[in-house]
């Protein structure tokens, strides 16, 4: 059954909104006019990467820089499955520390994996 909340309780919610706002238009305005501008060749370059701009724009990355990318993701990602696991450690016992223990093992493989193939050199 749907009960018709006066607007009144999203008030707060309405004033979190503004206030967020505010400060980050005020924060972006009130940089620009304190900042100092040094335009200069360098600083108005193309720089992307790491990569100093020497060539065509439209030559390839190398697949390495790609694959550091989505191992950091990946990585990032499993990693983050721990902190919903140690909230509620307690409650979900031994068979939830026996599935963490596996889900710990396959990342360490897969990381031994990736490092053993050089995916996690920059070179």
């Amino acid at each position: 059954m749907l009960t018709n909340t006066p607007p009144i309780n999203y008030i707060p919610v309405f004033i979190f909104i503004v206030v967020s706002l505010i400060f980050g238009v005020g924060t972006l305005v009130l940089s620009y006019f304190v900042q100092t501008r040094i335009d200069d060749k360098e600083k108005l370059s193309t720089y992307e990467c790491g990569s100093e701009p020497i060539s065509d724009a439209r030559n390839p990355f190398p697949a390495r820089y790609y694959i550091i990318a989505m191992l950091f993701v990946i990585f990032d990602v499993e990693v983050a499955f721990l902190y919903p696991w140690a909230v509620v450690f307690d409650q979900i016992g031994l068979f939830g520390l026996l599935e963490m223990i596996i889900f710990i093992a396959l990342f360490l493989v897969a990381y031994v994996y990736a490092w053993k193939k050089g995916g996690l050199e920059w070179d």
